[in-house]
């Protein structure tokens, strides 16, 4: 079979297409297929070698793919030949190894998919599934509205369809005209510039003067510090990633100047429940569910062949491409 395969950390051109063999499901494990597979973030953390949960070298890439089963093994009941499934990373004993033509995963792992869901779209629950984790990770604060920074991005557009969905006024940002339109045709109720000297200013024009319940922050930098005094009474803001660097100022002191207000800050991974696997699949079905109920939609598709992984790579390290990069075998 097919494969892109590193042997050591670096920029796209580490990324080889290899030959190997077609793997054989071990007792209590299924073989899928590839239909289709995620190219994102993560992956680009695995080929540069800075990557938390780094595979061992040689190592495939990716962590999203949707196929169908084809073998099964030894003792393994739970899953037929011909199902539909969707295997996350998050749910292996380390994490890459998608960027293939078929892989071999404990019959535990994969997700059956509804025949709604198109394998090019399946890619895209995780942000679904990341999504519905944040949300939850506010602590049943009462919230009408939320603040949604960057919101073309693909978790961003997750994150807007999600809080949608569930009644919040959705407010993001984009920085440019085609971002802007992006995030409005996804979700979002209105979008503002993302420049953060601006930012508070126009939020609060928005909300009446009192602010949004919920900031969702991935940019850091002086954004961070922006969406903080873009909060209402009691709201709160996460800091999911920090792609422009730290809060550009001490929080503490910006939070102790706001005091009258009450904010809170907190920090927030997915990986705070890899050790929960009820938890973990619940909020993955949960994602499927609201996909195949066409309540949420995944973004639009961008479809290259799995030999053309080194210039997706370099697409994903540009940024800036909206909806959900797809490798195709």
């Amino acid at each position: 079979m097919q494969a892109i395969q590193l042997q050591a950390p670096g920029g796209p051109e580490v990324l080889q297409l290899v030959e190997l063999p077609l793997p054989q499901p071990l007792a209590g494990e299924v073989r899928v297929r590839a239909m289709a597979i995620g190219a994102g973030g993560p992956d680009v953390l695995i080929r540069n070698g800075t990557y938390k949960w780094m595979p061992p070298m040689p190592a495939i890439p990716g962590n999203e793919m949707a196929g169908v089963v084809d073998a099964v093994g030894p003792g393994a009941s739970a899953l037929q030949v011909g199902q539909r499934v969707l295997v996350s990373a998050r749910e292996l004993k380390q994490r890459g190894g998608c960027y293939a033509q078929a892989i071999c995963v404990p019959e535990s792992a994969p997700f059956v998919l509804p025949d709604a869901i198109r394998f090019e779209d399946a890619v895209s629950l995780g942000n679904f599934q990341l999504a519905l984790a944040m949300l939850a990770s506010n602590g049943n604060l009462p919230a009408k509205s939320i603040l949604v920074p960057g919101a073309a991005g693909g978790v961003a557009t997750a994150l807007v369809q999600v809080a949608r969905d569930r009644g919040l006024h959705v407010i993001g940002t984009a920085s440019t005209p085609e971002k802007r339109s992006f995030a409005l045709a996804n979700g979002a109720h209105e979008v503002i510039e993302s420049d953060a000297s601006g930012l508070t200013d126009k939020v609060m024009q928005l909300t009446g003067g009192r602010g949004v319940d919920l900031a969702f922050d991935h940019l850091g930098g002086e954004l961070f510090m922006a969406c903080l005094r873009a909060l209402a009474p009691g709201g709160m803001l996460v800091s999911y990633n920090i792609v422009n660097g730290p809060p550009a100022g001490d929080v503490f002191e910006e939070l102790r100047k706001l005091l009258g207000r009450s904010l809170a800050v907190r920090t927030f991974s997915i990986h705070a429940v890899d050790a929960d696997a009820a938890q973990r699949r619940g909020l993955m079905e949960s994602a499927i569910a609201l996909m195949a109920e066409g309540r949420v939609r995944a973004p639009a598709v961008t479809a290259f062949a799995l030999a053309d992984a080194r210039r997706v790579h370099e697409l994903l390290d540009r940024g800036g491409t909206p909806g959900k990069i797809v490798l195709v075998p």
